[in-house]
């Protein structure tokens, strides 16, 4: 588990006037769900070595026998068997595996039972605790060999420490990956490869081609350089069949065994390769660095070379440490002293950690076409982070953010479609709407203009809205054609009422984009924006409430007839891909209309009866459905660990009853947030959860697709942060404490505020000071609108 001590190894000297607020991430938050030591049900993080935004995150894979509770998405789990250490991971992410390519394993024997073909008669558990801090991982296998991670951007350094009567190999399966424990559609497979070894067997070089994972991704090819510090004594290469497609190396066929040669080797199509280094000597420590490309071998050895300069780890941790304190940790800083509260600290740098290990910026990376434009990948996915975590990427990373809205719609430049997720250089999967509308018309009604090219930008949005991809979920709007002829989804298709909900957002996104780029389709699409109301039956009831509450979305025919038969707005089966609504019950999506908050008020019978609602959602033991391994313990309708909910605990603002946002926010982060290996609820999702801890803690909420900010109430007394690249956000509290937190008053640049919102022009385009007053009890200290509606269209 997360050992402070280890905080030691990663310090680098700062001057008097620097923080080094790595030490106070917690790698291990979030990796552990309600089973202790396994990693289902928790947030599935990447516990290992990368920079921001790196190519490589460089970890252990692991495999957990029990597969009816693993969770591999991440590659590391906290309990199960070693398999390799492997280059490339996503981070946080439900559903299928996907990367754990380019690997390497230390091994003291690969005689007798030894299969270098078969995982499961050389993997490895562990004994002692992992330790993890920025930038580095250690663990020690149950052979005795102590390992150890560093990584760069496009580079990773493997450090092996063998006991000294062991022999000593490292194994370099070019075959290996991720395995999905459940089998099925979203299996990753080994297409092809090969691996060369240098005269004096000092290096080698090579490739991967991949396919399938998380979003049944097309085949990609990584190119690989690595090189050992000490040339080994034996090296050879091996081959062998793979069993048949989608072939995965857990499985529990007996698997054939390799064919080892001295000359370098390619595979046949399906055919597996790897090698075998061998040091014989009295050497007892091995170091290798390895990098990665997608565009050729010898780019792989560029990186590897220019960015790892010396074999001394500490010196690849210490930049790790440097670039995160000055790149991420810096823009929000806060009191550290002897009296700060340790656990928030944790949970502030940690969550700003996790927020920034995905995406990866690929810029220069990019092997499908040529373009002067940046190129990411590893959106997994917009439809988790358009939330909440692109509105503080604009603020505290706007030149990384502004390219990433560049690559989507360069990506729609040549492949025809910006991705709701992507992975592999590859679009897919598509859970609900075409969320990158949402990314960019909160990017352009915030003023993001920069390098972007914004026709281009609402023509990429128009491809989403106008051309559907008629049933597919690889990318685009699966279910427009439903959409352009009946203004809602019909229950003929999946995920009919949320789809129509996301669809509805995604077009009042394309409206705000029209305001500047094309006026004439603003009523068009504000008008597609109200939707939703289609799905509005203000019949149905509640099932198994008390009170009962009338009106909810419902499902709907084609021919304009709701179906209340054997329905329940409280349950949606396994809400998933079949499912009327995706990760969220429609009573929960029945709140999910951010554009448009008048409306759904009036539709819920206005103010008094829109408050006893939201009030209902939040009452213990109102669930009415198995959360799953999403669930956390969570026994109310407000689901904090699923995305819909988000925004929710802060509805109140549209009350003007503030102090209620406060107290069921506070409530939700307290109770579910918690320092711990299983304090997390459920998957980070790319960050997604961490970044509404964020939000939560700087005591703001950003209404996506709007100007708009809701002010809540701050974790610190003192926040600086760095916004818009270079200049200053000041959030000062006055009267905080445990128990002193409920908002008495507002001023926003020195003025007075009554209004418990404000927009990103008042202090967000050139930074300024937001000061709160707080004191124990609660108090209605705003007079001024509720927040507004800009999506106001009644049907």
């Amino acid at each position: 588990m997360w050992s402070p001590i280890l905080l030691l190894l990663t310090c680098v000297h700062f001057t008097a006037s620097q923080v080094d607020y790595a030490k106070y991430v917690n790698p291990f938050w979030g990796t552990e769900g309600s089973i202790p030591g396994y990693t289902f049900g928790g947030g599935a993080v990447f516990v290992g070595a990368s920079v921001p935004f790196g190519v490589v995150k460089l970890t252990m894979d692991t495999f957990v026998k029990n597969t009816s509770i693993a969770a591999l998405q991440g590659g590391y789990t906290p309990n199960g068997f070693i398999t390799g250490f492997s280059m490339m991971h996503e981070s946080g992410t439900g559903g299928c595996s996907k990367y754990g390519v380019i690997s390497q394993m230390p091994l003291t024997n690969i005689e007798a039972h030894v299969n270098l073909l078969d995982n499961r008669t050389y993997w490895q558990g562990r004994v002692g605790n992992d330790q993890a801090s920025i930038g580095y991982f250690k663990t020690e296998l149950e052979n005795g060999v102590k390992t150890e991670l560093s990584a760069t951007r496009h580079a990773g350094f493997f450090q092996y420490t063998f006991p000294m009567e062991e022999k000593k190999h490292v194994l370099v399966d070019v075959s290996h990956y991720l395995p999905n424990v459940v089998g099925g559609y979203c299996t990753q497979t080994y297409r092809e490869g090969e691996i060369k070894i240098s005269d004096d067997r000092k290096s080698y070089q090579g490739h991967g081609t991949y396919a399938g994972g998380f979003n049944e991704g097309a085949p990609y090819t990584v190119y690989f350089c690595g090189e050992f510090e000490d040339p080994p004594d034996e090296a050879e290469t091996f081959a062998g069949r793979d069993q048949f497609p989608g072939f995965n190396s857990m499985n529990p066929e007996p698997l054939p065994w390799p064919t080892f040669v001295s000359e370098n080797m390619t595979s046949p199509q399906g055919s597996r390769v790897g090698a075998v280094f061998t040091w014989n000597g009295n050497t007892t420590t091995v170091r290798s660095n390895v990098g990665i490309s997608f565009i050729s071998e010898e780019k792989a050895c560029r990186f590897k070379n220019e960015e790892i300069k010396s074999w001394d780890i500490q010196t690849t941790v210490d930049a790790a440490v440097e670039e995160w304190n000055r790149d991420v940790f810096s823009k929000i800083q806060v009191d550290t002293g002897e009296d700060a509260n340790q656990d928030h600290l944790t949970l502030l740098y940690s969550s700003l950690y996790f927020m920034h290990l995905i995406p990866s910026d690929r810029t220069g990376e990019n092997p499908l076409w040529e373009s002067e434009e940046p190129y990411w990948d590893d959106f997994y996915t917009l439809w988790d982070t358009f939330r909440n975590t692109i509105s503080l990427s604009h603020l505290i990373q706007t030149e990384a953010y502004e390219s990433q809205v560049r690559s989507l719609i360069d990506i729609w430049r040549h492949q025809g479609y910006m991705p709701d997720g992507r992975s592999g250089n590859d679009n897919g999967l598509v859970q609900g709407g075409s969320n990158s509308d949402n990314v960019l018309a909160d990017a352009y009604v915030k003023g993001l203009r920069g390098a972007i090219n914004w026709a281009d930008g609402y023509a990429a949005m128009m491809k989403n809205a106008e051309a559907p991809t008629n049933g597919s979920n690889k990318e685009g709007r699966g279910a427009g054609a439903d959409w352009l002829k009946y203004g809602y989804v019909s229950q003929a298709m999946p995920r009919s009422i949320s789809r129509t909900v996301e669809y509805s957002l995604n077009d009042f996104a394309l409206s705000q984009v029209a305001r500047g780029e094309k006026p004439e389709d603003v009523e068009k699409y504000l008008k597609r924006s109200a939707g939703w109301q289609l799905l509005w039956d203000a019949t149905m009831p509640s099932k198994n409430t008390t009170p009962v509450f009338t009106g909810f979305l419902t499902p709907r025919d084609y021919n304009g007839t709701f179906n209340q038969t054997d329905y329940n707005p409280a349950t949606c089966g396994a809400c998933s891909w079949p499912s009327l609504t995706y990760e969220g019950t429609p009573f929960e999506y029945s709140f999910t209309i951010p554009h448009d908050m008048e409306t759904l008020v009036e539709v819920m019978g206005g103010p008094e009866s829109f408050e006893e609602r939201l009030d209902y959602i939040f009452v213990p033991y109102t669930s009415q459905i198995d959360l799953g391994p999403n669930g956390a313990g969570i026994n109310t309708i407000m689901n904090i660990g699923n995305e819909p909910d988000f925004a929710t605990p802060y509805l109140y603002n549209y009350l003007n009853k503030q102090w209620k946002s406060v107290n069921q926010s506070r409530a939700q982060s307290r109770q579910y947030f918690r320092n711990t290996p299983n304090g997390m609820p459920g998957n980070s999702d790319a960050g997604a959860l961490n970044s509404w801890l964020i939000w939560q803690m700087l005591g703001l909420y950003p209404i996506v697709t709007t100007p708009v900010y809701l002010l809540e109430s701050p974790w610190f007394s003192d926040i600086n942060m760095t916004i818009n690249g270079n200049r200053t956000l000041r959030i000062t509290a006055e009267g905080l404490s445990e128990d002193s937190y409920y908002v008495q008053g507002v001023e926003i640049n020195g003025e007075q505020w009554d209004k418990n919102w404000f927009e990103h022009g008042d202090v967000m385009s050139e930074g300024g000071t937001i000061k709160f007053e707080l004191g124990s009890e609660p108090k209605i200290w705003e007079s001024g609108d509720v927040p507004p509606s800009p999506g106001h269209v009644k049907l």
